[in-house]
């Protein structure tokens, strides 16, 4: 494959996750609030997406609290800068297995919900884009599972094109963009694509160059993809997408350190990357020439 650097990019901040980061650094926003003036700040330093999760603002455990997501997205739309939001929907298709002669039932930490519950926030608040995580795969710790099977994509996915929203496909492995191009195909996703490879997550895709470009690969050339790494690897990963013709994600959902030993804020890792793009010849752009290149459509606070 040529070399095809992007030379137009942009920038996503990933900004809290659902990961047990909450008690590893106190940048790691919890509260509506806390989470909205994040992504305000990623939002101000160059991030043209702000991707949001929402946390027990008391705990910082994950949740899917539908109160919490509308007020994430009336903070961030009623600020003074404009940014598009983007939602997960990966919440609520946990299963974490009992003992290895005792898998069934399942024990505590599985959340198992139906498709039209995981999609309410996103019916509720239409963010511009939200995420599909296109894949059933064997997620970091021991027994759990992210389960995202082909019936249960295929209705979440029709329900966001039916709802407008783009969904930004999270693909953790090859066999996810195979399944991807299938949703395409049978019309459950609107064509051109937007993709985001995730690298480096247990136990998807490793981080290498050479499962990185087996991925680039397989995303289809008229498709928008951006990329990510994990922990130490998510400026190089600025670089390597920018170089392979995608995008790039950054944010405390997925590292936590701007240096050895500093912890980051997300507007930090945001400038960060920023500097790697322009230093590399290309430029970041805003979210209205993403919203042109995309097909998305502005929505106004309530």
């Amino acid at each position: 494959m040529p070399l095809t650097m992007n030379k137009d990019v942009f920038i996503t901040c990933a900004v809290t996750g659902s990961g047990g980061s909450q008690d590893r650094s106190p940048h790691v926003p919890r509260s509506p609030a806390q989470i909205a003036d994040s992504a305000i700040a990623a939002a101000k330093a160059g991030a043209a997406v702000v991707h949001c999760h929402v946390r027990d603002p008391e705990t910082g455990a994950p949740s899917r609290r539908l109160d919490l997501y509308r007020e994430v997205t009336q903070r961030i739309r009623e600020a003074e800068v404009d940014v598009i939001l983007n939602l997960t929907a990966g919440m609520g298709g946990d299963i974490v297995f009992g003992s290895t002669e005792q898998p069934l039932p399942p024990v505590a930490g599985t959340d198992m919900i139906g498709a039209a519950e995981r999609v309410q926030h996103i019916k509720e608040c239409l963010p511009e884009i939200c995420t599909l995580d296109c894949g059933t795969m064997n997620f970091a710790e021991a027994d759990y599972v992210m389960t995202n099977t082909p019936g249960m994509l295929t209705a979440m996915g029709r329900m966001m094109t039916e709802l407008g929203v783009k969904p930004e496909i999270e693909a953790f492995d090859t066999g996810h963009l195979w399944y991807a191009k299938q949703l395409v195909k049978d019309g459950v996703l609107d064509s051109p694509a937007l993709v985001q490879l995730c690298m480096g997550v247990p136990w998807g895709a490793p981080d290498d160059l050479n499962t990185f470009m087996a991925m680039v690969n397989n995303v289809p050339d008229d498709w928008t993809f951006s990329a990510f790494g994990l922990g130490r690897h998510q400026m190089a990963y600025v670089a390597a997408s920018v170089l392979a013709g995608g995008n790039v994600r950054v944010g405390l959902e997925d590292n936590l350190w701007l240096d050895k030993g500093v912890l980051a804020e997300n507007w930090q890792l945001v400038e960060r990357a920023g500097t790697i793009i322009e230093n590399m010849g290309a430029r970041v752009i805003g979210p209205a020439q993403v919203r042109e290149q995309l097909g998305l459509n502005k929505r106004a606070a309530a």
